[in-house]
């Protein structure tokens, strides 16, 4: 049953004059009775009305893109990529005809910010959606996703995720294309092995993503195959950036902490301390490498004479560092300006919904056989 603006007058105790004020902001309310009625929108998730020229349209020329860190290379990629097909026919006319107007939402990581800019973006009828980088694998979050992009899809908004899978449950998307981010941390890892190396450290990134569960798990199946380790109880383990870890951390080669380059450094000297024999670290991105390498440097070693370090996505700045980073790469540019084009209609979503994009193995200097 569609919530009217009269359901959230009597909800917050208000007129409908007052919650129309409030909602319009055209007229100065008294905060108390503002909050409340905010409240009553959000409980009964009231979707406002867009200006009086789009009433009668299912959705607006909004489209939002949602992304965890934009100033991390690796959404703003994807991110640009998708603006380029959302903006229109890109002839340089000027001329009206198509053009949705591409909002970045910055989430910061939060699950409740996430959920957020969802209900700002169904209130405003965005004609699409796109959610970029790895989902929160938590089952009341992702119930709450799974109804709040039910309702989207259902007022006519087009879901795409990229570069994360889909939901466990829910049919609302378009499309989601998901990297190959386990194939890619095996493969990673099985170039570590082939050139000699049997004790690699694992700077890994926040336990509850599911890009991180990905390669790590791709990580261990490479070590499995070779005989060099097994995979811990439960599927996990390993500490934090901090060396905090769990109670039952029985892997002392792999430490948990956020995508960023503090991460990695602080991550690489407890990996050290713990075990001063590696001979080579894989990061969690290549952010987070850039970390790892400072900190081996830092600690008098040499890369890779004395150690090998190994990233992930093959951002820009890899091939410039000192030595380049090997890495794997993942085709950011094309996932996002594809999830662009999925979520104008310009494009027929894969069959099923779902697309594995590949990742390539980026072999460079950062990366050699262990000494002796």
């Amino acid at each position: 049953m569609t919530v009217t603006l009269a359901d959230v007058a009597a909800r917050a105790r208000v007129s409908p004059a007052t919650v129309s004020r409030v909602l319009n902001g055209n007229y100065p309310v008294a905060a108390s009775t503002r909050e409340r009625v905010l409240r009553a929108v959000d409980d009964l998730d009231y979707v406002l009305n867009g200006p009086a020229s789009s009433l009668a349209a299912a959705t607006s020329d909004l489209v939002g893109i949602l992304v965890n860190d934009i100033a991390d290379p690796f959404f703003g990629i994807m991110a640009g990529a998708a603006q380029t097909q959302i903006g229109g026919p890109g002839d340089g006319s000027g001329r009206a005809g198509g053009e949705k107007l591409a909002v970045i939402c910055n989430t910061g990581g939060s699950p409740e910010r996430e959920l957020t800019y969802l209900t700002l973006l169904q209130r405003q009828r965005a004609a699409a959606v796109v959610l970029t980088g790895g989902a929160v694998e938590n089952p009341e979050h992702q119930a709450a996703m799974a109804a709040k992009l039910a309702k989207l899809a259902d007022a006519g908004t087009r879901i795409v995720f990229c570069g994360r899978p889909p939901l466990p449950e829910g049919d609302a998307l378009v499309a989601a294309l998901a990297f190959d981010n386990r194939g890619g941390g095996r493969r990673l890892t099985e170039h570590l092995i082939s050139l000699g190396h049997r004790r690699i450290g694992y700077v890994a990134g926040p336990r509850e993503r599911t890009t991180t569960r990905h390669r790590l798990e791709g990580h261990r199946e490479a070590l499995q195959a070779a005989g060099l380790g097994a995979l811990p109880a439960g599927g996990d383990a390993g500490g934090t950036a901090t060396g905090s870890g769990d109670q039952g951390d029985d892997d002392p080669l792999v430490v948990h902490g956020p995508y960023d380059r503090r991460s990695g450094y602080e991550a690489t000297l407890e990996l050290l301390r713990r075990a001063p024999d590696v001979t080579a670290i894989v990061a969690a991105n290549d952010t987070v490498a850039l970390g790892a390498c400072a900190a081996v440097r830092d600690q008098g070693m040499r890369i890779p004479q004395d150690i090998s370090v190994a990233g992930f996505d093959d951002l820009p700045f890899s091939v410039d560092a000192v030595p380049a980073l090997t890495t794997v790469r993942l085709p950011l540019f094309e996932a996002g300006a594809r999830a662009g084009r999925l979520a104008m209609g310009k494009e027929n979503p894969p069959p099923g919904g779902i697309a594995t994009i590949a990742a390539e193995l980026m072999i460079r200097g950062s990366t050699a056989a262990p000494r002796g």
